[in-house]
């Protein structure tokens, strides 16, 4: 695909959190390795993390965006005059760019640039990370270009002739081997198997509950390494200081703010089994890695869309779904010995996980977008 020496703008946008922004990340790394002159940027209410733009060169565009709140508020008369000031910004902003083509991950942000873009005939690329797409996804899916669905249960639910069956874009630190040391980078003995527990990325206070509660159960036979959320370091640390009464046990939890990159990464090699939250983006990084898992959703009352991912995942074989309003210690330790105890079962939800991965997300979707932007 060339281009010649014409510059290729592409706009990125999509949510409020690391399950939108993150994936977008992986699609800016795989369009910079492309031998083409893009210029990329990132448009939003906010820059949600400045140094990942920067690494990847990616300029950041201010767009206001009126949330729409699945409860009853106020509020939400409100924004929907903020989200039609922020699609009056949207055009205004997008002539000055104009861009070949437009990633959108979705999202309350996503909404005044779908309505700008929609507007000024700019071509559009929705990806959808859940099982059951977003309100803002559905809107614009109406007139894009082309939809791509992690799940393949999702391509049913889109009224676009033109959906595609891709997974999630994954950023390249966690598709690279296992480090040279990583046992010593972590502190790990290497005698015990590992539970890798993920809260996504803030963390999550019941889950860091539940995994304290469950140190006694767990450390006798396990080392954990426990990815608490940066709020909550503190306070898991220091709980779990006063939990654990067996000196010689203490070595064998490891509490950490927040894995990033290689760290990551590494912690997922080294991880035997992996409890965590349901987010896509975890979903797909623990398949990608062919380990067996426990979820945990966020309950249905917060985000139908966790829940959702779980049990969608879960009909693959390759995790348990375990409720967070049921979960206890002992049943946690039970579920976990049975996976663990079982080089059957273990290897069954091995191998299910490595048969949903996807690997070339992010590649496949740079190709989408260039494809467009070369007929724009």
């Amino acid at each position: 695909m060339n281009f010649g020496t014409k510059k290729i703008h592409i706009l990125l946008v999509g949510g409020g959190t690391g399950g939108h922004f993150y994936p977008l990340i992986s699609i800016g790394e795989a369009l910079r390795t492309s031998s083409q002159n893009i210029v990329l940027y990132y448009a939003g209410p906010d820059v949600y993390d400045a140094d990942a733009l920067a690494a990847q060169n990616i300029y950041f565009v201010q767009i206001p965006a009126g949330k729409q709140r699945r409860y009853a508020s106020l509020l939400n008369f409100f924004d929907i005059f903020k989200t039609l000031y922020g699609a009056c910004i949207a055009v205004l902003k997008l002539l000055s760019i104009y861009p070949d083509v437009i990633m959108s991950k979705g999202g309350y942000t996503s909404v005044p640039i779908i309505l700008a873009a929609k507007f000024l005939r700019i071509p559009i690329v929705v990806h959808e990370s859940d099982s059951l797409p977003g309100k803002a996804n559905k809107l614009a899916a109406r007139f894009a270009e082309t939809v791509v669905v992690s799940y393949p249960e999702t391509h049913e639910l889109f009224d676009n002739s033109n959906v595609v069956h891709l997974g999630i874009p994954i950023r390249s630190a966690l598709l690279a081997p296992q480090s040279e040391q990583p046992l010593q980078a972590f502190n790990i003995e290497a005698n015990h198997p590992l539970i890798l527990v993920l809260g996504g990325s803030q963390g999550a206070e019941r889950v860091n509950e539940l995994i304290l509660d469950s140190l006694d159960e767990l450390l006798p036979s396990f080392s954990i390494i426990h990815q608490t959320g940066k709020m909550n370091f503190e306070v898991c640390k220091s709980s779990a200081d006063a939990l654990i009464l067996d000196d010689t046990l203490r070595s064998r939890y490891h509490p950490i703010a927040f894995l990033e990159g290689s760290e990551l990464n590494d912690a997922y090699h080294l991880a035997s089994i992996i409890i965590s939250r349901a987010g896509s983006n975890s979903i797909f990084e623990i398949a990608l890695h062919g380990k067996p898992s426990i979820l945990i959703p966020i309950p249905e009352t917060i985000s139908h869309d966790q829940r959702t991912n779980a049990y969608t995942y879960a009909r693959s074989g390759a995790t348990t779904v375990m409720e967070e309003g049921s979960i206890t210690p002992s049943l946690l330790r039970a579920e976990i010995d049975r996976i663990m105890q079982n080089d059957d079962i273990y290897k069954e939800m091995k191998d299910a996980a490595t048969a949903f991965a996807k690997h070339n997300a992010a590649d496949a979707i740079r190709d989408i977008l260039l494809g467009i932007a070369q007929k724009h």
